[in-house]
């Protein structure tokens, strides 16, 4: 459903979220690195962000990416608008071309519940919500400090 430029964009701005501030900012590399994401892409999808003002950033020597309390007031939706070309909630779980209640696919009515709750709360929460929910639940933006544990 979601397309992997918007799966990598959540997370970069979530470990932004969690880690960043005015004072302790992030180059692509380096947040490419935490989450094992590849890092000429991650950086395309970090000056997107910071051209439409989601995250922030400086450039120079002691620049980088960060996010200020205004962008923490962003949610998941605005995040998406800015990554991807269509509305991805509109679009057939099946990927047919035209899919609707009138015209439903064989899932039709099994996803749509699922993707009106997923898109209530894209819309609702805001990245600092997901902050906090992360810190609460201790969810995981990469496993790569994880592997270590398991293994």
């Amino acid at each position: 459903m979601l397309s992997n430029a918007s799966k990598y964009a959540i997370r970069a701005v979530l470990y932004l979220a969690e880690n960043s501030s005015k004072t302790k900012k992030f180059g692509a590399k380096f947040i490419a690195e935490e989450l094992e994401l590849p890092q000429p892409f991650i950086a395309k999808l970090l000056q997107k962000l910071a051209k439409e003002k989601l995250i922030s950033s400086i450039k120079g020597p002691n620049g980088g990416f960060y996010t200020t309390a205004n962008n923490l007031k962003n949610n998941i939706c605005d995040i998406l608008n800015v990554i991807e070309q269509e509305d991805i909630f509109d679009g057939c779980f099946l990927g047919l071309p035209q899919c609707s209640d009138e015209n439903p696919c064989p899932v039709h009515f099994i996803v749509l519940p699922f993707k009106e709750a997923l898109l209530k709360k894209f819309k609702e929460q805001t990245i600092k919500d997901f902050s906090d929910e992360i810190k609460k639940t201790g969810a995981y933006l990469s496993l790569k400090g994880v592997r270590k544990k398991i293994l």
